[in-house]
């Protein structure tokens, strides 16, 4: 993995660490990439919880890849998937009424809905929490997050 990809993970996975935000389930995809990528960020994290990495995330059909969320069990509430695009923007495109262009490289779309159990889970149902990437945080980059990273 390239220093800048170590970098982004480094960066958005403090984010979400000072936001609180972790997740119950991390289902990503079996390319070796993705596998870093997904494993680097649940280190961040300190996410010791289960880890799947699926051949059916591999440049999956958005349709597919709402069949394995439907499938999850109750317990998960917040549910981290790592995939490609265009599967990983269309999926999220579909989920909300908003639209999002292009989620890019190291991109996090949070997205909230108001179910009880994953089998609810329908299209254009949930609202987008946040959505950060890397590139914000290129020219600012907040102090909490300076520190934890340990830049100077």
């Amino acid at each position: 993995m390239s220093s800048k990809g170590i970098r982004d993970i480094n960066t958005i996975g403090s984010y979400l660490r000072l936001q609180g935000t972790k997740p119950d389930l991390l289902l990503a995809s079996c390319a070796l990439r993705t596998q870093e990528t997904a494993t680097r960020l649940a280190d961040r994290l300190e996410f010791e919880g289960p880890r799947y990495y699926l051949e059916e995330l591999y440049l999956t059909s958005p349709g597919t890849l709402m069949e394995i969320l439907i499938m999850q069990e109750q317990q998960y509430e917040n549910i981290f998937v790592v995939g490609h695009n265009p599967q990983i923007t269309e999926i999220a495109n579909q989920m909300t009424p908003e639209h999002i262009s292009k989620i890019p490289t190291m991109g996090i779309v949070a997205i909230k809905f108001d179910i009880e159990a994953w089998s609810e889970l329908a299209k254009k149902q949930g609202k987008i929490d946040f959505f950060i990437h890397p590139k914000q945080f290129k020219y600012y980059m907040p102090g909490q997050i300076r520190n934890r990273l340990n830049f100077q």
